[in-house]
């Protein structure tokens, strides 16, 4: 892929052009229900295991769902100290853990490197809301007295992970943070894109983290009517795509991926899993919660990726959908890869990962695009569990591959990842080999 010439205004009446760049990712990180690390991450997508259990942060018994994909045998002790672990809320360790891993797989010696070009671009839907609720409920129980803890602020509020790493790395560039509900890492790292692809930075750590399975993040997902209740059967109550599907199951974790100048990358040997070309974002402008029916939203994201990648719809072999298990939103994605891909939207795979790993709301984005890449690099699509061949919805069409219940091999090229949240918010990533 030969490096894009674009034309900008004229400056002091001289003109100038202006080089776009070639962006790679040459790190991964993962903190998730199937495991604290890329290989745990990726070996049980594969196998197609499910990160669901009954929830054990707190008593659940008068809640309508009694289950979550929670993150397991998280130590924040491997990564900081007791005194400075005391300092975050678990979104904000989940970040600094997937962000810690994806920095030793990228294997850069800072010593070398001008850290003002490298920066941080983090997401987080809600931030530290099992901070805030335990803070006010200590204060509300309380004889009044206002003890707050002197970290409560900087513990929840959703900016501080971006802050966190770029402190712990020394890294100088670009570095804010993203609100955007579950489309919120997917918008990180699409603005990583940018960055670099502008000569702004030549590395962006992105991604996103979230930790809402609290009592407050349960109880109201479950006044919204939005997560499953197949308290009976938790594993396999997350079921994309199938008639008896009922609501997501609530997820947490984080995503982390090393985005990088590709010339960058190369004159450092580093390793180099994928190239981001395309990061399409949109709005359904329809409603708060519910996505627009036809997936007018859904599909123009779609293009907007492709025609920002140079792609053709032929050219896409996978489609990481956002695929949540939901009744109306599941059917508004299949209306908008049918209507974006036309014939080809059957010679191609879909999967929903949150199948297995859950909905990590502002980290699901990052979470789906390491799947896909991890895809790309393998030549295997990670299955959508849980589907029965007689829970059939007449609304969808099952000449779609939707690869129910086990991984395929396939030769994979070209991946897009899709992520849709709350307030309408679209964003599509494209991955291609290199």
């Amino acid at each position: 892929m030969s490096l894009f010439v674009i034309f900008i205004k004229y400056y002091h009446h001289k003109a100038y052009i202006h080089i776009m760049k070639r962006v790679v990712i040459t790190g991964l990180g993962a903190i998730t229900p199937l495991g604290n690390s890329i290989p745990e991450l990726w070996s049980a997508l594969v196998e197609g295991k499910s990160g669901a259990a009954e929830i054990t942060r707190f008593d659940h018994s008068k809640f309508k769902t009694h289950f979550a994909c929670e993150v397991k045998n998280f130590d924040p002790l491997n990564i900081l100290d007791r005194k400075e672990a005391r300092k975050y809320d678990r979104f904000g360790l989940y970040g600094i853990a997937a962000a810690q891993e994806a920095m030793l797989d990228a294997a850069f010696n800072l010593e070398n490197e001008n850290t003002t070009r490298m920066g941080v671009i983090w997401s987080s839907g809600v931030g530290g809301i099992e901070t805030f609720e335990q803070e006010i409920e200590e204060f509300v129980t309380s004889d009044g007295t206002p003890r707050f803890n002197p970290f409560f602020i900087t513990k929840f509020i959703p900016d501080m992970v971006a802050g966190a790493i770029s402190i712990r790395y020394g890294l100088k560039g670009p570095n804010y943070s993203i609100s955007s509900a579950c489309a919120s890492s997917a918008h990180a790292i699409g603005e990583a894109f940018y960055q670099i692809r502008a000569g702004r930075a030549d590395v962006i750590i992105s991604g996103g983290s979230e930790a809402p399975i609290t009592r407050g993040g349960v109880g109201s997902f479950n006044a919204m009517r939005a997560l499953s209740t197949r308290n009976d059967s938790p594993q396999t109550a997350c079921r994309p795509f199938s008639a008896s599907r009922d609501g997501f199951v609530l997820g947490e974790g984080a995503g982390c991926l090393v985005l990088e100048d590709y010339e960058h990358a190369l004159n450092r040997g580093a390793k180099i899993y994928a190239e981001i070309v395309g990061a399409g974002m949109t709005a359904d402008a329809y409603h708060i919660t519910a996505p627009e029916p036809n997936g007018e939203g859904a599909s123009q994201v779609m293009i907007n990726a492709l025609k920002e990648g140079d792609l053709a719809v032929n050219d896409v072999d996978y489609i990481n959908a956002h695929g949540t298990s939901t009744p109306r939103g599941d059917i508004a994605e299949i209306n908008a890869i049918k209507n974006t891909f036309g014939k080809h939207a059957f010679n191609l795979n879909i999967s929903s990962t949150k199948s297995m790993t859950g909905h990590l709301l502002g980290a699901t984005g990052a979470v789906e695009a390491i799947a896909c890449i991890l895809a790309l690099k393998n030549n295997i699509i990670p299955p959508t569990i849980n589907h029965d061949e007689a829970d059939i919805d007449p609304e969808i069409d099952y000449n779609l591959n939707f690869t129910f219940n086990k991984a395929q091999k396939r030769e994979i090229n070209v991946a897009l990842s899709n992520t849709f949240g709350f307030g309408g918010h679209n964003a599509c990533l494209a991955f291609k080999k290199i």
